[in-house]
């Protein structure tokens, strides 16, 4: 199918990587239906597609909902017509030591995180089924091989949307031309960190080589074109699968360290709930702003070469201590 005729479905598309992906579809001709919480970020969002070439139809809608998700697929099928990719993106994070934060916050991440890829699934697959074709694509993270720290129920939820993922891609395996897709990208520069909620005190600040979001709406697009199970962005994705058993708690221990440090010499921020449980009022578009400006094109080599550098490295040290 041309990109001219393309049906796509973006949840969690006001900001970030959602809305870089809308923007790189809609430069393909594709016809768009969006869905996030917040309408300011999905009106700003679809005015960009439509400079961009495409159409864009816009819904709020809170995915944590399932009968909501539900009313939405529906909405998209009679706008347009069929549903060719399913992208969900939605995903939120609270930043802290587990036993700091509040029980309800990381409830909610694990129902932002988890249940509402699930509630997506559920809503979309019967037309997949019933179309007998459709892309599912499953926002995840490299947080889905390798734990994170100040992070638990981030990685509970990125863990077990992994295995949701392979639990579903084995159910419709006999049917070739419907595709359960994983992404896995490193740091992404979006907004995710303002929107976080964070109970370190420490102002949060991405780490060097980050991606830009138009680097993994490249690699969503390129699914369209050509499905697969499992793409990695930013490190080789057989880096980070060998790793989860090269190197069980070295990585996670290191990042520990890394936090630990941060968390005492970073600037001081109050605590917040960011946007865990209510959107922002207004359109926060795709980047952070802490890294300046990005021209754009998708790429960013630097970021790879650090995410395989240091996935690389972890595995050289295990490897040196089972010999030594």
């Amino acid at each position: 199918m041309k990109y001219s005729t393309r049906r796509v479905v973006i949840m969690g598309a006001s900001s970030g990587i959602g809305a870089a992906t809308a923007i790189a579809f809609a430069r393909q001709g594709a016809q768009l239906v969006l869905g996030a919480r917040g309408k300011e970020g999905l009106e700003d969002v679809a005015w960009r597609c439509r400079q961009a070439g495409g159409t864009a139809e816009i819904k709020t809608v809170d995915a944590t909902d399932a009968d909501a998700v539900a009313a939405f697929a529906r909405f998209a099928r009679r706008t347009l017509g069929e549903i060719d990719l399913w992208f969900s993106n939605v995903g939120a994070g609270v930043v802290g030591k587990y036993a700091d934060v509040p029980l309800a916050d990381h409830h909610r991440v694990i129902e932002t995180n988890l249940i509402t890829h699930m509630n997506d699934a559920h809503a979309v697959l019967p037309i997949f089924l019933e179309q007998d074709h459709g892309i599912w694509v499953n926002m995840i993270s490299a947080g889905g091989f390798v734990a994170s720290p100040y992070a638990a129920a981030y990685s509970a939820s990125k863990f077990g949307l992994r295995g949701f993922s392979e639990a579903l891609r084995a159910e419709v395996g006999n049917r070739r031309h419907i595709h359960v897709c994983d992404v896995y990208p490193l740091f992404v520069d979006t907004p995710g960190f303002k929107h976080a909620a964070n109970y370190t005190g420490a102002r949060m600040k991405f780490p060097p080589g980050v991606l830009a979001p138009e680097t993994v709406a490249d690699a969503v697009v390129e699914l369209g074109r050509r499905p697969r199970a499992t793409t990695a962005v930013g490190a080789p994705a057989g880096a980070l699968k060998l790793s989860e058993f090269a190197t069980p708690h070295l990585a996670a221990a290191g990042m520990h360290r890394f936090l630990s440090v941060w968390s005492k010499k970073a600037k001081r921020t109050p605590v917040t709930e960011g946007a865990l449980y209510q959107p922002t009022a207004r359109a926060d578009g795709l980047y952070s702003g802490q890294r300046g400006r990005h021209d754009g094109s998708g790429g960013n080599n630097k970021g790879l070469v650090i995410g395989a550098a240091v996935v690389a490295a972890a595995l050289g040290v295990q490897l040196l201590r089972k010999r030594s």
